[in-house]
């Protein structure tokens, strides 16, 4: 009894296409190299690119949506000039006593070069160095996994203590127990209450390497009559009343700094979420142009297949002959050869996804950037473009090899 179903002639056309290709392997490996090439490189773009979007939102998340940053800011022009912004400890008392709604009101300043020398037992290095307050810890999810965090005793009485960051333990060369050993900063004696949990590297920037300090402890540190620049975070108890909150703190700061109602502001306000979204837009505009650029290569891997197919339709053309002649139809034999091609390129897809995650694990490691990962939707659309390549470049030569006339197919040497 004939079988003519086309379940049947699937599972016959992929047979047919694989005994064809794994007997000339090398052959069908370099016809694939366009595609496991354009396919690795998506993969490894993609992964890496997804990896580092999936940790910061994960930092965000920690973070918390309702989190609101105030930073100075001095346009370029008026930095040329000499004039800088800046945010002084009494904006951070003006924002935490006359803003209503609002919790955990962080001011911080950080300390950087010169003025952020270390030493501990003859050894020195450099670090940053932060001073804040103890709800800095809620907000930016900074906890001890040894020790513990300051808190608003020590603040208050401009104590001696630090937190490190643990990359400062290999630094310094600290041996045994850290806790209640002393560290130099900017040459005077600290004693380590706390050691703060790991964070690992980030564009090969070290989240490790930081130590803490109460807030009125480095302002003393840092001495002189001028204020210190100062970043102030805060929570939004309420995240509906995240826009009202903003705009008092802009009014606030606004009278503060004295400026003209035409004035720019001289600081920005920025809110977890923004950032997060600021950040997403640029993650999918970098992940869709390389994307775009590494794909073009899968067209060029398609023009191979191709090339590659046709030469086998001509290989193959007694073949055909014999296949019509038993009563192959077009259709058949149309299929069989777009099956072989599609085969092929999905083939080169399995490769290249494998590789491209090799590629992407591997530079993640090289530089630092959290692990790659690889979404479910850059597997299925790797898999999608490939079989779509190999339908797209192995129609016409399955369209030449349906159409050949058996008799003239019989006849070819």
């Amino acid at each position: 009894m004939q079988v003519s179903s086309v379940k049947f002639k699937l599972v016959e056309g992929t047979r047919s296409a694989g005994q064809s290709i794994f007997a000339h392997g090398f052959r069908s490996f370099l016809t694939t190299l366009g595609i496991i090439i354009g396919v690795a490189s998506v993969i490894a773009v993609v992964s890496v690119v997804q990896g580092f979007s999936a940790n910061i939102t994960q930092q965000f998340d920690g973070m918390g949506t309702n989190v609101i940053n105030i930073e100075s800011f001095t346009p370029r022009k008026e930095r040329l000039q000499g004039v800088r912004a800046k945010l002084t400890y009494n904006d951070y008392l003006q924002i935490k006593y006359k803003i209503a709604g609002i919790s955990n009101v962080t001011p911080t300043v950080r300390m950087w070069g010169s003025n952020a020398g270390i030493t501990y037992r003859g050894q020195t290095s450099s670090s940053m160095i932060v001073g804040t307050a103890s709800t800095y810890q809620k907000l930016n999810t900074v906890y001890p996994e040894r020790g513990r965090f300051f808190n608003a005793s020590d603040d208050q009485s401009r104590r001696r203590v630090a937190v490190l960051g643990p990359s400062i333990m290999s630094k310094l060369d600290i041996k045994g127990d850290p806790i209640g050993q002393h560290v130099g900063v900017s040459g005077e004696w600290f004693k380590v209450i706390g050691i703060a949990e790991k964070r690992g590297k980030l564009f090969g920037f070290d989240q490790d390497d930081f130590i803490l300090l109460p807030f009125s402890t480095t302002r003393a540190l840092l001495g002189g009559a001028e204020e210190p620049d100062i970043i102030i975070s805060f929570q939004v108890n309420e995240p509906s009343q995240l826009d009202q909150v903003k705009q008092q703190v802009k009014n606030l700061l606004r009278r503060n700094h004295k400026l003209d109602q035409d004035a720019n502001d001289d600081f920005e306000i920025a809110t977890a979420d923004q950032m997060l979204d600021t950040f997403d837009k640029i993650i999918g505009s970098t992940t869709l142009v390389l994307g775009g650029i590494v794909g073009i290569s899968l067209l060029v891997g398609g023009i191979g297949i191709m090339n590659i197919m046709l030469v086998s339709v001509t290989e193959r053309t007694r073949e055909i002959g014999i296949q019509k002649a038993l009563g192959a139809t077009r259709f058949d034999i149309l299929l069989q050869f777009l099956i072989e091609a599609v085969f092929l390129c999905l083939l080169g897809g399995l490769l290249g996804l494998i590789l491209g995650f090799g590629a992407g694990s591997l530079i993640s490691n090289l530089t630092g950037l959290p692990s790659a990962t690889v979404p479910l939707w850059a597997v299925i659309l790797s898999f999608g473009f490939s079989a779509g390549i190999g339908l797209i470049f192995g129609i016409i030569p399955a369209a030449k090899a349906a159409n050949l006339d058996p008799i003239d197919a019989l006849r070819y040497e």
